[in-house]
């Protein structure tokens, strides 16, 4: 089992992507107790050493979807400013949502299309009328239908709707693959500031992860708060 989730300051301060990191370091020790591997895919660096702006990671194992729906959310790293000393600011804001990276390929073979002759009408002399020149392709797979009768003969407008049926189904993983794309870009602006489901302190020198005192609170009905 493989999710992706994206990890991201949005337009938030130069705090917010040192929250990231921070918080980046507490998803990968949190999947690390479940037994789940975390991959950072693609990284945006901030204007800070060690800092990022978003952060891509790929969480892979049989718990992999729990991990991510229990980090999914506005994240909150609170802990003072290490770059503005005198500001009383305490809680840096980060969003977190799981997002597909990429579509599949159509796979596309001429035993997946079925094709009949049939009639069209329209301008095209008698010989086009009476006789099933068009080529009407189906791609099964897909659903996608398409009809040719720009020739006289039955193969030249086979042949056609075989080039056509390929084409529609590359341009359909196109859009597709750009949609992808936008929905990732939209994570960004989606950051709302408080209400956080995570929120996660500074270990107390000495302490541990659990000393922290993470406050998470969980979306699901009837299931008591707990660390994750």
């Amino acid at each position: 089992m493989s999710v992706h989730l994206l990890l991201s300051a949005g337009r938030g301060p130069q705090e917010c992507a040192w929250a990231v990191a921070r918080l980046l370091d507490r998803l990968a020790a949190d999947a690390t107790r479940h037994r789940v591997t975390t991959h950072r895919v693609e990284t945006v660096a901030g204007d800070r050493p060690a800092t990022y702006r978003s952060v891509l990671v790929r969480l892979t194992g049989a718990e992999a979807e729990a991990v991510a729906a229990a980090w999914t959310g506005t994240l909150c790293w609170q802990s003072p400013s290490p770059y503005r000393p005198a500001t009383g600011r305490k809680n840096w804001y980060v969003t977190a949502r799981p997002c597909r990276v990429d579509t599949p390929a159509t796979t596309f073979t001429e035993a997946d299309v079925h094709i009949v002759a049939c009639r069209t009408g329209g301008p095209g002399g008698q010989h086009r009328n009476k006789v099933s020149t068009a080529a009407r392709a189906t791609h099964r797979p897909s659903g996608l239908v398409v009809v040719v009768d720009t020739e006289r003969q039955f193969s030249l407008n086979r042949a056609a709707a075989l080039r056509l049926l390929r084409q529609r189904l590359t341009d359909g993983d196109v859009r597709a693959g750009r949609a992808v794309t936008a929905a990732r870009r939209r994570i960004h602006d989606e950051l709302v500031r408080g209400d956080a489901v995570r929120v996660e302190r500074p270990h107390p020198s000495g302490g541990s992860a659990a000393a922290a005192g993470a406050r998470v609170r969980s979306r699901r009905a009837g299931r008591p708060a707990g660390r994750g």
